[in-house]
């Protein structure tokens, strides 16, 4: 840890960048080519990028957008430093990614009753149940497992989420066998007094080499709240390249956080990303072209028009 000069908190010398963009922002985009996700995939490998999310082995039928995701990660050409992964669900899930030579697999519960039925039709309980036999067969594989969290904060239909509820639940996760728990600001209402509070509680708990951050750019305070979580100590923050996805609770709004804008944020602040901010932006550039959008980044739109001057 460094002390930072102008301010009292404490920052991490170094951060690791978990890039989310070619599975959960994707899967809130227009179905691409599969060739497109795989030269997108390739392009983020070159940036300094240590840990790719390369796909989802869900239900074609609910996220169709994911459906390839096989055929994608057997086509990437795999750096020997990076790690790719994939979010498994279940045990048919859990297999596909092991015949997809996925390094590392996560699943996905929530800090929310509400959120957990609607979202995967069961409480939080009978989610964990479930995950018990993926959790038996990574173990079997000596494969890491990674842990995600939804609605930390707030949830589109019971609320505000109670700190010591998502304590409960990522120390369950952690218990089961998880080396990391995300913290997920799914709605992205949080703000940093929210934040604050939510990893003081968790940290008390959980040691913070195994937490790590998800934010949403909803409301425009992702950035903020991750500076909040970096004076914390968090040194693993979930971004997605040219803010890939969306909030499908509130529609139109940005979703993930820029990883462009946080490799500003980390630059600006001295800490180490390993990251090329060049190399990131053109790897954003090519999937906004493709996808026929604009990158949801302001520093990958500042980058491109100084690139036009």
């Amino acid at each position: 840890m460094i002390k930072r000069p102008d301010c009292s908190s404490d920052f991490p010398d170094r951060v690791t960048l978990f890039e989310v963009g070619a599975r959960d922002g994707l899967q809130n985009e227009s179905s691409l080519p599969t060739q497109t996700k795989v030269d997108f995939i390739n392009l983020l490998s070159l940036s300094g990028l240590k840990h790719i999310e390369a796909g989802s082995f869900v239900s074609a039928k609910r996220v169709p957008q994911m459906a390839d995701s096989l055929n994608v990660m057997r086509a990437i050409e795999r750096q020997d430093n990076i790690t790719y992964s994939a979010l498994t669900p279940n045990i048919q899930g859990f297999e596909m990614a092991l015949s997809a030579q996925a390094d590392e697999v996560a699943i996905f519960g929530s800090a929310s009753e509400g959120f957990s039925q609607h979202n995967i039709n069961c409480s939080i309980a009978e989610s964990l149940k479930r995950f018990e036999p993926v959790m038996a067969l990574a173990q079997l594989h000596n494969i890491p497992v990674r842990g995600y969290l939804s609605c930390v904060i707030d949830c589109p239909y019971d609320g505000s989420t109670d700190t010591t509820q998502v304590l409960e639940v990522a120390r369950t996760l952690i218990d089961m066998g998880c080396y990391e728990v995300s913290l997920g600001d799914t709605i992205g209402t949080g703000t940093p007094l929210k934040v604050a509070k939510l990893i003081e509680t968790i940290q008390n708990h959980i040691p913070s080499n195994q937490i790590a951050v998800h934010f949403h750019n909803t409301w425009g305070q992702a950035l903020p709240n991750i500076y909040q979580a970096l004076s914390m100590g968090i040194r693993t923050i979930d971004a997605s390249v040219a803010g890939l996805g969306g909030c499908p609770y509130a529609p139109g709004a940005s979703g993930n956080v820029a990883t462009e804008d946080v490799v500003y944020l980390c630059q600006q602040l001295g800490i180490e990303t390993g990251l090329e901010l060049e190399k990131i932006a053109l790897a954003g550039w090519m999937i906004s072209d493709a996808l026929n959008i604009s990158p949801r980044s302001n520093v990958s739109q500042a980058l491109r028009a100084k690139r036009l001057q």
